[in-house]
């Protein structure tokens, strides 16, 4: 029988490929919960500035949506990284690679959250 948990790639650790998985899981979850609270309980969704401004101002939905920014951000890139490494840079091409994108990473959290806790604070 074929496994359907593909195991961690060369150069990958156990870490980064155990975080992968989980994200994805929180991920659908959270995404799940998203669309629903997003696109199909309000009539039409939220279209408007006032609407977003107004689901914002319960606390749990910021936090909802930062917990989406965050799972997804590590996410997406850790498979950068993945589809990097399959070009087989050399050791310190990687450790360049990885400053890079735990920098890129880092920035889009922190502005994320900023900019989730600055649309909440306008409700």
């Amino acid at each position: 029988m074929n496994n359907s948990i593909s195991p961690p790639k060369s150069g990958q650790n156990t870490w980064l490929w155990f975080l992968k998985m989980v994200t994805g899981l929180v991920i659908v979850l959270v995404l799940s919960v998203h669309l629903i609270v997003n696109h199909y309980l309000p009539e039409g969704g939220l279209m408007r500035y006032e609407d977003v401004i107004a689901y914002f101002s319960n606390p749990l939905v910021v936090l909802m949506e930062i917990i989406f920014l965050v799972t997804v951000v590590p996410h997406a890139l850790i498979g950068v990284r993945s589809i990097i490494l399959d070009l087989n840079p050399s050791k310190g091409s990687t450790r360049l690679i990885n400053w890079i994108l735990a920098l890129v990473g880092a920035t889009a959290i922190i502005y994320g959250i900023w900019l989730a806790l600055t649309v909440a604070s306008l409700a």
